[in-house]
């Protein structure tokens, strides 16, 4: 005898197994390989928006390799996720602390293999921190300015380096995730081009000035 009922059981069951492969094929596409790893999540979510996040040097050789890899883009929805939010809360936190006292954080040096950096601005008011994701450098200019630099991944030491006076930087805003296009200019394009530096793995030991 033929049973709709076990038949219209065994096809919900069919057609529920089709919509959660076709789901996590879905998420698998969407997730990409550029998505935050689970490693970087683990990093990000380690504390609050207000703790210091441990900053590699090349000191140590796992980190030193690490310092010299390339940062991957981050999507609009990755940029509007929680877990974006929380890592340029705690890349201005770690930089801006009194016990660190830098100017300028990129990703990379947190552990995030993302074109990600927070960067004091000295040509705004009150030269506030402020974070850029898939920041990129489109345009240097040909004057040049030089002067001494250190990085918080290569301690105690310092050296000069020779930069473009002023640079177009192009960069992803996290309010309306679009892209945007500004001009920075002396000291704060000096910063600018250090931290995007860190995310195609240069250090800055690598343009010291005469070298």
């Amino acid at each position: 005898m033929y049973n709709f009922k076990n038949h219209r059981i065994i096809s919900i069951s069919k057609i529920l197994s089709y919509s959660v492969l076709s789901l996590a094929v879905f998420v698998s596409c969407n997730i990409g390989r550029d998505s935050f790893s689970e490693g970087e999540i683990s990093i990000i979510m380690s504390g609050d928006s207000s703790a210091l996040m441990r900053v590699l040097t090349i000191e140590n050789k796992t980190d030193s390799l690490s310092l010299r890899k390339q940062s991957a883009m981050l999507s609009k929805s990755e940029i509007a996720s929680d877990i974006y939010k929380l890592l340029a809360k705690r890349l201005v936190s770690t930089v801006s602390d009194s016990t660190v006292d830098g100017v300028g954080l990129a990703a990379p040096q947190v552990g995030i293999l993302k074109r990600v950096v927070a960067v004091q601005r000295y040509d705004k008011e009150g030269a506030p921190f402020e974070v850029y994701p898939n920041i990129r450098i489109t345009e240097y200019s040909a004057e040049k300015q030089t002067g001494r630099e250190g990085c918080l991944s290569i301690p105690d030491t310092s050296g000069i380096v020779e930069r473009a006076q002023s640079v177009i930087i192009s960069y992803t805003s996290p309010l309306t995730l679009e892209t945007v296009n500004d001009t920075v200019q002396g000291y704060t394009a000096v910063i600018f081009q250090h931290e995007t530096d860190h995310l195609d793995g240069i250090l800055y030991t690598d343009r010291l000035y005469g070298k």
